[in-house]
């Protein structure tokens, strides 16, 4: 005689079901980056219309927590607070792909990081050259940063049945890329340290990384349930000493995604990713957009308008394109077999033009950049919007164009 199996209420089972869907959702490529584009319009648009001052106040007004030093607004609480999410699951994805993925050996990793600093580097320069002889040169940073979510969603949505070597190298590409983008978050807008606090956040996150190792002994579900409250809780006042150092916030959630062991790591981040996928993002690029667009004219714009317009879709197309194709051919692997992985011409073009696309990060760094400029920031922010819209829809044709290239040659 077999035993049955043990029933549940088909409403429970069926609400469950729903649940597990709606997850399944927001872990889509194509979903977040579409979450992410309609938010953006929805906050620009809604901030333009007659509730705009309603909704730029609410954005403005403070929340403060009393006796510990945290005095944000309600936009500085989804920037440097809910987005330390976002740069968690970036974290825990880099360490990922340094450990077990595509970027594990230096081999696998020069082309795609040569690619990536220059995607960095020309964006950066074009910026400069623009606004050569203005005060805004701090905004160097903007045009640097490449969107994970949102390059993998436009490939995913019109690049059905490419090769897999070109999402390897976007994703290679974009890891790096965001490496770098922390990096120049931790340095270039860090401001009037301190080193108390500063000291206090490293000890929390070596606290952290002990308690981790812990998590990946034996035990009772029991204990290994009070040590990931642990973790959390240790993550909590980890955030909190970095901003209170005046180091980014979002670095601590760096930090702690880096020194976690892999296995645990990933299944907080594969617990976290439709809360950040589907609120986090979205909520960040829809606050970050709404903005009032400025009444003067084209002419009148700050050169800060016009140099991220370009250095976006123009800097990253030339720089990675560029940057990309050298290290190809100076680094070619002997291994034919290998040689197989290596991207063309055309589709180093796709994925320069895919890595064009900032957004999050980007919009993040313009606020970080003119903090104390506030129409300065709304340019940046519309001119961020702007390129990397240039940017989809440019490498949306490119995709295309080569899917259609891949069927009709049978690749």
């Amino acid at each position: 005689m077999t035993s049955s199996p043990p029933s549940f209420p088909p409403s429970s089972s069926a609400s469950a079901a729903s649940s597990g869907h709606r997850a399944s959702i927001f872990r889509s490529e194509r979903a977040a980056a579409a979450l992410l584009l309609v938010a953006a319009i929805l906050g620009l648009v809604l901030a333009n219309t007659g509730i705009g001052p309603a909704l730029l106040d609410l954005k403005a007004t403070h929340l403060p927590i009393p006796g510990i030093g945290l005095d944000l607004s309600i936009g500085h609480w989804v920037s440097d607070g809910l987005l330390a999410l976002f740069f968690f699951v970036v974290a825990v994805d880099l360490k990922h792909e340094l450990v077990r993925g595509e970027l594990d050996s230096v081999k696998k990793a020069l082309v795609p990081g040569i690619a990536a600093v220059g995607g960095v580097a020309v964006p950066a320069l074009v910026y400069l050259l623009l606004t050569a002889g203005s005060p805004y040169g701090r905004g160097w940073p903007i045009p640097t940063a490449t969107d994970i979510a949102f390059a993998l969603g436009v490939l995913a949505v019109f690049g059905t049945g490419l090769p897999g070597r070109i999402r390897v190298f976007l994703l290679a590409l974009a890891v790096l890329d965001d490496l770098i983008a922390i990096l120049i978050i931790a340095v270039f807008f860090t401001h009037g340290s301190n080193l108390l606090f500063l000291g206090l956040g490293v000890v929390s996150v070596a606290v952290t990384f002990g308690v981790g190792r812990l998590l990946g002994r034996p035990g009772s579900s029991l204990r290994r349930g009070m040590l990931v409250l642990l973790v959390v809780l240790l993550a909590v006042v980890t955030w909190y000493l970095v901003y209170r150092s005046g180091v980014h916030a979002t670095i601590a959630a760096v930090a702690v995604g880096l020194v976690l062991p892999l296995s645990p790591a990933r299944k907080a981040v594969h617990a976290l990713e439709p809360f950040v996928n589907g609120i986090v993002l979205p909520l960040f690029a829809f606050a970050a957009a709404a903005v009032v667009l400025p009444s003067v004219g084209l002419g009148q714009l700050s050169p800060v308008f016009w140099a991220l317009v370009v250095a976006l879709p123009v800097g990253k197309l030339l720089g990675i394109t560029i940057a990309g194709g050298v290290a190809s051919r100076v680094f070619r692997d002997p291994d034919p077999a290998r040689r197989s992985q290596v991207l063309s011409f055309g589709e180093l073009i796709t994925v320069a033009m895919l890595g064009g696309i900032g957004f999050t990060v980007s919009l993040l760094m313009n606020e970080l950049a003119f903090a104390s400029a506030h129409e300065i920031v709304d340019e940046g922010t519309l001119a961020v919007l702007l390129g990397s819209g240039v940017s989809l829809v440019v490498a949306a044709v490119l995709v295309t164009v080569l899917r259609r290239r891949s069927r009709v040659g049978g690749r």
